[in-house]
């Protein structure tokens, strides 16, 4: 059960109906977590300025969810897990390459780098050794490199608020490999 209210896009305030009114019509729904994000429509418009604006960059949106999967699985946040399995699937990934994600690593050698980075990166707060960043360095630009850190910083805030909330799961449950 959710600790925040889960907005009704029916009888949401107008500044966070009109938010909410355009995830629909972009996703073709209105995931739980996005409607908690609702009560503050500042939040909630900040976030979508930023995940639209980091779905612009360098990075594929395969490499993006593989982020997206790792980050959330160190995290332990089974919300995220789960909505990035569907996610990634809708990007592509196989059902083999969203295991290895979730586990650091990923068949194609951009994502295993990208993935290794930003496990490096939750796992160290960013404190991250002179080796792991001259191993991402070694396969991604720095364009790239910074668009992972900024990926994984956004992952923090989704898996922060998923875990913080308890944001019920709209998507089809995805055990935590830590739980399996």
């Amino acid at each position: 059960m959710s600790r925040i209210t889960i907005i009704d896009p029916a009888s949401a305030q107008p500044e966070a109906k009109a938010l909410l009114d355009a995830v629909q019509a972009n996703l073709g729904m209105t995931p739980n977590f996005i409607k908690v994000l609702a009560n503050a429509p500042a939040a909630l418009e900040g976030f979508l300025g930023l995940y639209t604006i980091a779905g612009k960059g360098a990075l594929d949106g395969a490499t993006r969810e593989r982020i997206a999967l790792a980050v959330a699985e160190v995290n332990g946040c089974q919300y995220c897990v789960a909505a990035h399995t569907a996610i990634g699937r809708s990007a592509g990934l196989s059902d083999s390459e969203i295991e290895a994600a979730r586990r650091g690593t990923s068949e194609d050698p951009k994502g295993a780098a990208a993935v290794a980075f930003a496990r490096a990166l939750v796992n160290a707060m960013g404190e991250v050794s002179s080796a792991e960043f001259q191993a991402a360095k070694d396969v991604l630009t720095e364009e790239e490199i910074v668009e992972v850190i900024a990926h994984v910083a956004l992952n923090i805030f989704t898996n922060i608020l998923g875990k913080s909330t308890r944001v019920p799961i709209d998507f089809p449950k995805v055990a935590l490999l830590s739980a399996a």
